[in-house]
């Protein structure tokens, strides 16, 4: 960890392992995905400790606290250190967890995947629509 007191976002986004690169951070940032401290920003903006970052990935919204700066991407381990997840974000998306858990086992899934024959019938299915 560096003793920076700013980096850029898409950097440190990166550095913490929320993407796996820098590109798909700051595409994620200029789609709206990720906000600081409640609001939208750009991929250059400036990152400090303390400072509040909510971002969305698929269905999950996650609400995180900057605990430090790494513009170098280390091992996971090393990635933890630099965020807290609030509380509130951890039981909202374990509680979306558990709901898709539930709801998933209601559906009957088949027992082994289509053979050939199965495939060419379901895309004469839908062929039909």
């Amino acid at each position: 960890m560096d003793e920076r007191s700013e980096l850029r976002l898409d950097v440190w986004l990166w550095a913490a392992r929320f993407f796996k690169t820098r590109s798909l951070a700051r595409e994620a940032i200029e789609a709206g995905r990720v906000e600081i401290n409640g609001a939208r920003c750009k991929p250059a903006k400036a990152v400090h400790v303390d400072d509040r970052l909510q971002m969305g990935r698929a269905q999950e919204r996650m609400e995180v606290v900057v605990l430090a700066l790494s513009p170098r991407r280390g091992p996971a381990s090393e990635a933890q250190q630099l965020y807290r997840e609030t509380a509130a974000s951890r039981e909202a998306r374990e509680a979306l967890r558990e709901q898709r858990r539930l709801s998933g086992a209601a559906f009957d899934h088949p027992a082994h995947r289509p053979d050939k024959q199965a495939r060419r019938q379901l895309r004469k299915i839908k062929d039909l629509r």
